[in-house]
Formats: structure tokens, C-alpha cells, sequence
């Protein structure tokens, strides 16, 4: 599998020796295909799909599965449960995605055993995840929906929801009319 990253860095950033770093860095990834290795993380996926843009400190799974045309200014994935990430995905700084817990109720000990409770998560094409959004697993974001920076999301939000708070709550819908034109014309950030 070849994996490639397109890097939006600020153009001082890689000029002079940060370029040769950059460089170095694709070299190594050449070496390693299930690994992208950039300044600003390095991301182990199950699968990918196309454009990767990454904007800040990602750092993802080998059960986390990529979409096309995929965005992010800064995530981390948490826990061996799988994770799909549909297409055109925007996320904001700092999300945090936990997909595995403790075993607390069937375990050999308390407050919890040395075993693991996996819990995936998906999320449709077009979603949109705003700064410190932490989502649990278990849960389906649907195709178009907006997450509000610092919500929780504990449960699943519907197509072309928009949901914030903690716990996540739908509190607006998109104009789904709108919405449609826009995928139908490809439309797509």
C-alpha cells in the first residue's frame, strides 16, 4: 500500500534545513508503506483512500480506516477499536477519539481488570469535528454533520445533524436542500 501526505507547513518551517528534514522523513516513510511519518506526527492506518491534508499533531491507529480527501489540524486516536473515517473530513485542533475501555463489569478485578473493551467509530463523508471534540466509542456520526468545538459525544448524531455539548446533544439541523446541491455538484473543501 502507498501512502502519500500532503503537508500545509508554513513555508518557513520546511524552508533551509527543515526542508532537508521533510525530505529525509518521505525517504523513511518509502521504507516503512503503513506509516506516514511528518513533522507533525506520525500516523499508522489500516487503510487510505486519497488527499491527506495535515495541519497539526495527528496521530492515528493501524484500525483506523481514511476516506478520501481527509483533513486534520490535530487529532489523536486512542485504543485498538476500529475507526472509519468517511470522505472530505474537516476536524478542528485537538480532537481526542477513545475506542477502547477498561473492563470493568466482567473483569477479574476492581475497579477494573488488565483486559480491554473495544468500542469502534464511524464517521460519514462531509463531517465537520470542531476544536477538543471528544468522542467515545460505540457511536455513528452521519454523513454531513457538524460537531461543536468541546463537545462530547456519547451517543449517535444523525445526518446533517449539528450537535454540542457535554453530553452531545442535536440542538440544529443544516439546510439539508443546500446540503444535497453541494454533494450533487462535488462541491467539496
Amino acid at each position: 500500500m502507498r501512502i502519500a501526505a500532503q503537508s500545509n507547513l508554513c513555508p518557513a518551517l520546511i524552508a533551509g534545513n527543515g526542508m532537508r528534514i521533510l525530505r529525509l522523513l518521505l525517504l523513511v516513510k518509502q521504507k516503512i508503506s503503513s506509516k506516514v511519518f511528518t513533522l507533525l506526527g506520525v500516523l499508522t492506518v489500516g487503510s487510505y483512500h486519497g488527499p491527506l491534508t495535515i495541519n497539526g499533531f495527528t496521530m492515528l491507529t493501524k484500525n483506523t480506516h481514511l476516506g478520501r480527501n481527509t483533513n486534520f489540524n490535530g487529532m489523536t486516536i486512542q485504543g485498538g477499536g476500529r475507526v472509519d473515517i468517511g470522505n472530505n473530513f474537516h476536524s478542528g485542533e485537538n480532537i481526542l477519539i477513545i475506542t477502547q475501555i477498561h473492563n470493568y463489569d466482567e473483569g477479574t478485578a476492581i475497579p477494573y481488570d488488565s483486559s480491554y473493551i473495544m468500542k469502534g467509530v464511524t464517521i460519514g463523508d462531509n463531517v465537520w469535528i470542531g476544536t477538543r471534540a471528544i468522542l467515545l466509542g460505540g457511536i455513528t456520526i452521519g454523513e454531513g454533520a457538524i460537531i461543536q468545538a468541546g463537545a462530547v459525544v456519547v451517543s449517535d448524531i444523525p445526518k446533517c445533524a449539528i450537535a454540542g455539548g457535554n453530553p452531545a446533544k442535536v440542538f440544529k439541523y443544516r439546510d439539508i436542500e443546500h446540503y444535497n446541491q453541494l454533494r450533487n455538484e462535488q462541491k467539496y473543501h
